[in-house]
C-alpha cells in the first residue's frame, strides 16, 4: 500500500500532460502511485499515458470507454487507488518539487488528519506566477488538527479538489464521489470539509495552477454552466439528516450567492440570450 495515490484525469491536455506527469514522477518522496485516467480524449493523451505506464511501474493507466467528464474520470481513478492519502491533479497543472515529502511530513506531525489543505499559485502563459491571495488562511500556527468549526475561514479558500490531500479511509467511509457536470468540485469540497473529523493546513505552494488562455472548461461559453444549480442542490442534500452540520447552512447559502453571481456576470460563461433565464432560475433556486 503506497502512502499516496495521485489521480490525474486527462482530456484534451496533450500539450501539458507530460509536464504534469513528470512533476509527479520526479518527486523526492518515492512512496506513491500515479493513476492517470484517459477520459476518452480525442488527442494524444491516451498514448502519452500508456507510454508512461510502460516505462514506470508506479503509473497505472485507466482508459474510459466513453468521455464521461472530469468528475466521473476522477471517480474511475478513485476506484483504482490504494494509497493512504488521495491527491487530485488536473492534467494541465503540476506539483511543485518536494510536495509529497512536505505533505507526508505535515500529515505525520498532525496525527493523520482526514484532510490536509495546502496552497497553490496561478501560473500564466507569459511565465508569471501569483500565489493565492488568501494564503494567510493556511497558517500552521495554532493547534492542529482541528475541525472546520475551528477554522471556518477555510470555506473561503478556492473550492477545488486539487488543493487538498484526503485520507482514503475517510473518503471511502463517507462514500464521497464526484458528480457529473460542470462545477463538480462544489459538492465534493464543501461536504468533505464540513464532515471531516480532523483537518490540518500546510502553508506551502504545492500546485501550480495553469491559467490557459483558451480551452479551460470554466472559460467555455456553454449552457452547461446551468449545472451549478444541481451541484448546490447536492451540497444542501448532504446536510439533510445531519443535524451536526446544520450550522453551516447560512454560510453555504452565502457561498452559493457569490458563486451564482460570478457565473451570471462573467462574460465568457453563459451563451448569448440565456442570462435572463439564468437569473430567473437563480431567484427561484434561492427562494
Amino acid at each position: 500500500m503506497p502512502r499516496f495515490s495521485v489521480i490525474v484525469p486527462a482530456y484534451e491536455v496533450q500539450a501539458y500532460l507530460a509536464e504534469c506527469l513528470d512533476s509527479v514522477l520526479s518527486q523526492s518522496y518515492p512512496d506513491f502511485e500515479l493513476i492517470a485516467v484517459d477520459d476518452r480524449s480525442p488527442d494524444g493523451c491516451g498514448a502519452i499515458i500508456d507510454e508512461y505506464a510502460a516505462r514506470d511501474p508506479r503509473v497505472k493507466a485507466v482508459h474510459l470507454a466513453e468521455n464521461a467528464g472530469l468528475g466521473p474520470a476522477r471517480n474511475a481513478g478513485l476506484a483504482e487507488a490504494t494509497g493512504d492519502y488521495l491527491l487530485f491533479l488536473d492534467g494541465d497543472d503540476t506539483l511543485t518539487p518536494h510536495t509529497l515529502r512536505a505533505v507526508a511530513d505535515r500529515v505525520g506531525r498532525t496525527g493523520e488528519p482526514d484532510v490536509l489543505v495546502f496552497d497553490y499559485a496561478r501560473t500564466h502563459w507569459d511565465g508569471t506566477t501569483l500565489r493565492n491571495r488568501l494564503a494567510d488562511r493556511l497558517s500552521e500556527d495554532g493547534p492542529a488538527p482541528f475541525t472546520l468549526a475551528g477554522r471556518p475561514e477555510l470555506l473561503g479558500v478556492l473550492m477545488v479538489a486539487w488543493n487538498k490531500a484526503y485520507r482514503r479511509e475517510f473518503v471511502s467511509r463517507e462514500g464521497f464521489t464526484f458528480p457529473p457536470g460542470f462545477y463538480e468540485d462544489t459538492p465534493w469540497t464543501f461536504p468533505v470539509l464540513m464532515t471531516a473529523g480532523s483537518i490540518a493546513t500546510l502553508d506551502r505552494v504545492c500546485v501550480h495552477y495553469r491559467q490557459r488562455r483558451r480551452g479551460s472548461i470554466l472559460r467555455t461559453t456553454s449552457p452547461r454552466h446551468f449545472d451549478v444549480f444541481d451541484q448546490y442542490d447536492r451540497v444542501f442534500a448532504h446536510l439533510e439528516g445531519r443535524p451536526e452540520l446544520e450550522r453551516w447552512r447560512p454560510e453555504l447559502f452565502a457561498r452559493m450567492l457569490d458563486h451564482l453571481a460570478t457565473v451570471a456576470t462573467r462574460p465568457d460563461r453563459l451563451p448569448r440570450g440565456s442570462h435572463a433565464a439564468f437569473l430567473r432560475r437563480a431567484r427561484a433556486h434561492c427562494r
